[in-house]
């Protein structure tokens, strides 16, 4: 997992960080995908399924359909500030969903503090801290 955290935060670096609508859009030295895509894509072997630009609920799908790109992106949760939020999976029944915790932390400012959503740089400092982090290594 360590290796799939380190090709995020190289990924982001070089490309940016996505932030709108869908989880990917073109960039002018490639993709610029959300992060849970760009988990995905360094998970899975580099490939950006062209769902990913035109189909948000197909694209949440592949991705948790990826126990690389799933654990990189629980680490990610893991070393962030805010709690996890939950998704009612059925009546009663709820589950925490990593995927929007990382893209919603990426994309928003937080309640307290500065007023505007992390840098990128910000981003790959955290992404970094989960690659570094005791729970990483042990998965």
């Amino acid at each position: 997992m360590n290796h799939t955290l380190t090709g995020v935060a190289f990924y982001a670096d070089i490309h940016g960080i996505h932030t709108g609508n869908q989880f990917a859009t073109a960039g002018p030295l490639g993709p610029c995908l959300d992060i849970c895509a760009i988990a995905y894509m360094q998970a899975e072997g580099g490939t950006v399924p062209p769902e990913f630009y035109t189909d948000e609920d197909a694209s949440l799908r592949l991705i948790e359909s990826s126990p690389k790109a799933m654990a990189a992106i629980k680490a990610i949760s893991d070393v962030l500030d805010t709690t996890v939020c939950e998704t009612e999976v059925a009546p009663g029944y709820y589950v925490p969903d990593y995927i929007e915790h990382v893209s919603n932390w990426v994309a928003t400012a937080p309640p307290v503090g500065p007023k505007r959503p992390p840098t990128v740089s910000e981003v790959i400092g955290r992404i970094r801290r989960a690659a570094n982090h005791p729970a990483t290594h042990a998965a």
